[in-house]
């Protein structure tokens, strides 16, 4: 190929994504074609996408999937509704309250793979339309809390980051804890603010219901506990964690409240194949696309000219929103962080971010990339979800989308939230 052909090349292949080809195509396409121009071999991509997939944490991602969607096939999601409906029934907005802390609990299982609006989507809607929530609020809110768990433990998008920065992944976790609770308080005042303006009817709490909703749900509620306690104590490593989760969701889900039949099993681990499997696809030819820029020498060409032209860390901040928030809404999480940290992680140390705090800004930013209009992809699953038109989900999310905004940005410019609990 001529060197006069790569740039008309390269555009086909963004204009082909935005058409909706397969992102691992598009990726794949450029890094082929940015190694054939440079002269560099093409046994390259294979050999990164091997190196990927052979990494030791790996592991860990089509398993929390796994969990995640034996999770959502099973009756886990009205438990976890009628339990925090009981303990938060109480409060104006204590069912949005549930709604938000109920995404959240799934999306760190799931990743942000939008199987949380496509499995808790109708459930939570129906739940908070039926106590008077007006529909364009409750669609708004379940939209913008579909991508709300990924800075949990054990979020994959953190595991993966942490594998691609060599960052510690413990302390990831750590970093993540205050600026995810800052997101779901958010929402959740929201819900609060927009029970209040409506007069919306609350339930007493009675021991009782709360009693056998806790008997009822007791099991979800130790899954994220024991992981979370195995992993931090040094008991399990991050992949025998997911391991965990597979089996005790399996015993739980299988044998203890019988919510999926034996016989279903592989259909619910064959529901789950496609989302692992594009995962898996895209991390390894965005590996190889990264490799490139990498010894193109992008990263430390880009720290030069940014040395150059911005000297305050806070423009530098505000210019790194920017460009994350667009890359969240052109790429998925996983392939944004292996493509695009790399590009990042030495501009931050420039300006001595750190490392955690850099991590949880990617994220968080990555996060909110799902919402805005008018390529979010929580916005499509949405659509498909509550069959409502985009135009209408774009102007229910708005008012929710400014306001993870905020917390986005309170976030990225007060570090204490990232470093609170990281150790030393």
């Amino acid at each position: 190929a001529s060197h006069s052909l790569r740039w008309p090349t390269v555009i086909f292949l963004i204009v082909a994504a935005v058409l909706g080809a397969p992102l691992f195509v598009v990726i794949g396409g450029i890094a082929i074609l940015l190694f054939s121009q440079s002269g560099g071999t093409l046994s390259v991509i294979p050999n990164e996408a091997y190196s990927m997939l052979i990494s030791p944490s790996i592991p860990a991602i089509p398993l929390f999937t796994l969990a995640g969607f034996l999770l959502s096939e099973s009756g886990a999601g009205k438990r976890l509704v009628r339990l925090f409906r009981a303990f938060f029934g109480w409060m104006p907005g204590g069912l949005a309250i549930a709604t938000v802390i109920v995404c959240a609990f799934f999306t760190t299982f799931t990743g942000a793979s939008g199987v949380t609006i496509l499995a808790l989507g109708a459930l939570l809607s129906y739940v908070l339309i039926q106590n008077g929530s007006q529909t364009k609020f409750t669609h708004g809110l379940v939209t913008a809390s579909g991508s709300i768990g990924l800075l949990f433990p054990p979020s994959l998008p953190i595991i993966l980051y942490g594998v691609v920065s060599q960052t510690n992944i413990k302390h990831m976790f750590l970093g993540g804890i205050i600026p995810g609770a800052i997101m779901v308080v958010a929402l959740s005042a929201m819900g609060i603010i927009s029970a209040i303006r409506n007069k919306l009817e609350t339930t007493p709490f009675r021991v009782r219901e709360a009693v056998h909703a806790i008997r009822d749900s007791i099991g979800e509620l130790l899954l994220p506990l024991i992981i979370i306690v195995g992993y931090f104590t040094g008991w399990i490593t991050i992949v025998e964690a997911g391991a965990v989760a597979v089996l005790y969701t399996i015993i739980l889900e299988v044998f203890f409240h019988r919510d999926i039949k034996i016989r279903d099993l592989p259909k619910t681990a064959l529901k789950a194949v496609p989302i692992i499997g594009g995962v898996l696809i895209i991390l390894t030819v965005a590996r190889g696309l990264s490799y490139y820029i990498v010894d193109a020498e992008v990263p430390f060409k880009m720290s030069i000219w940014v040395q150059q032209y911005i000297s305050s860390k806070y423009v530098f901040l505000i210019l790194l929103n920017i460009a994350l928030l667009i890359t969240g809404c052109m790429m998925d999480i996983f392939s944004a962080i292996v493509v695009v940290a790399p590009l990042i992680i030495p501009l931050g140390e420039i300006f001595g971010i750190h490392p955690v705090h850099l991590g949880v800004i990617f994220l968080a930013n990555l996060e909110l990339g799902y919402l805005p209009p008018p390529v979010g992809l929580n916005l499509f699953l949405a659509s498909y979800r509550f069959g409502e038109p985009l135009a209408k989900v774009y102007k229910n999310v708005i008012p929710f989308f400014l306001v993870l905004l905020v917390t986005v940005l309170l976030i990225t410019y007060v570090p204490w939230f990232s470093t609170a609990l990281v150790p030393g």
